[in-house]
């Protein structure tokens, strides 16, 4: 009897240390199957070979009007035209200051504008996308300023802001 009541207690911890084992497998299997998944990201993608035309950027152009105004001290929207001649849709990815701002022709005695280009962060967010062979508007919230050092000569001025878009397929 005392060795069929050893072979019992036997048995039962040689269950137990199996049942730890296969928990302590599963645990550890899916913790490694949860880090597999999560760091590597296996997914689906396309690839194409075509070269992407340049998409274009015009800053305010005739007949586009900001819902802000620009005064000495202050910010203003600023106004883009973006074209994209591409067969496929592109995601404006930010943009940057690309040159001085410089004033409209009638105004040829404001030399001394003071406005600049407040790049908004990148990405830019919202995200915007430019539909395949099309152009849209894009107003850029508080994106002009002009300081006080501007000329008086400056007043009712259209600026043009030179800026430079980027954007991604």
């Amino acid at each position: 009897m005392k060795a069929n009541r050893w072979m019992k207690a036997g048995s039962l911890a040689a269950a137990k240390t199996a049942a730890t084992a296969a928990v302590l497998s599963l645990v550890l299997g899916v913790g490694s199957a949860y880090a597999y998944w999560s760091t590597v990201g296996i997914g689906s993608g396309s690839a194409a070979s075509a070269t992407m035309q340049t998409v274009t950027v015009d800053a305010f152009v005739a007949g586009d009007s900001p819902a802000t105004t620009l005064i000495p001290g202050g910010t203003a929207d600023a106004i883009v035209r973006a074209s994209n001649p591409n067969a496929f849709a592109v995601q404006v990815y930010g943009f940057t200051a690309n040159g001085t701002a410089t004033a409209d022709a009638s105004h040829p005695l404001c030399t001394t504008t003071g406005v600049t280009f407040n790049a908004p962060g990148a990405p830019l967010t919202p995200t915007v996308s430019i539909p395949a062979n099309s152009s849209i508007l894009i107003t850029l919230p508080a994106a002009a300023s002009m300081s006080t050092a501007s000329q008086s000569s400056c007043q009712g001025a259209v600026f043009h802001l030179p800026v430079t878009m980027a954007v991604r397929k």
